[in-house]
């Protein structure tokens, strides 16, 4: 069972978030602005905040621009994992991942299925790694980017985190670009 280790340092991280949506503005953004609390309230800092239309090519730019940025360590969207016409967030943003991240969707519909029983097979929850960047793609509810921090991101991104986290091997994921990531997280 996951534990922290409270001889060790939390290290703050600096977390993009990404709302797709065609009917959203930052107003009443609830599900951007849930991630937004959430992640600011466990330490981190909101790096930027975005909407973006249910546009593969719109949602592109913003993921390509974020993963260039040397002061965004990840990225957490919000929408457009449905079936509908219109969601379309995994085919924007798989192809951009170097390498994917089955095992978070494998968890957050663990853990979805526990509150909403199957309703979770409509939801195309994904993640993965693209430019030493840690992508993570939640459905657009409110409920759902509670579940996805609180049940699994809070924990793989506090440095504190044992028996693993993502922070401690984020000095590696960029061993090819050479680009300083979560300043103060050692190996």
């Amino acid at each position: 069972m996951a534990s922290i280790d409270e001889a060790k340092q939390f290290v703050p991280l600096n977390i993009a978030v990404l709302t797709v949506s065609d009917t959203r503005a930052l107003a009443d953004d609830k599900s951007g602005q849930t991630l937004a609390d959430r992640l600011t309230a466990a330490g981190h800092h909101l790096a930027a905040r975005e909407i973006v239309t249910d546009d593969v090519e719109a949602i592109r730019a913003v993921i390509r621009r974020w993963i260039t940025d040397a002061g965004i360590d990840v990225v957490i969207t919000t929408g457009g994992t449905g079936f509908t016409g219109r969601d379309v967030t995994p085919e924007a943003i798989e192809p951009l991942f170097e390498k994917r991240m089955d095992g978070f969707s494998i968890a957050f519909h663990m853990l979805s299925h526990a509150k909403i029983g199957t309703s979770t097979i409509q939801s195309r929850a994904t993640a993965g790694v693209a430019g030493a960047t840690y992508i993570f793609c939640l459905p657009g509810s409110p409920g759902a980017c509670r579940d996805g921090w609180d049940g699994i991101l809070a924990a793989q991104l506090d440095y504190r985190t044992r028996p693993c986290n993502f922070v401690e091997i984020m000095p590696r994921l960029d061993e090819h670009l050479r680009r300083p990531k979560a300043q103060g997280a050692t190996v």
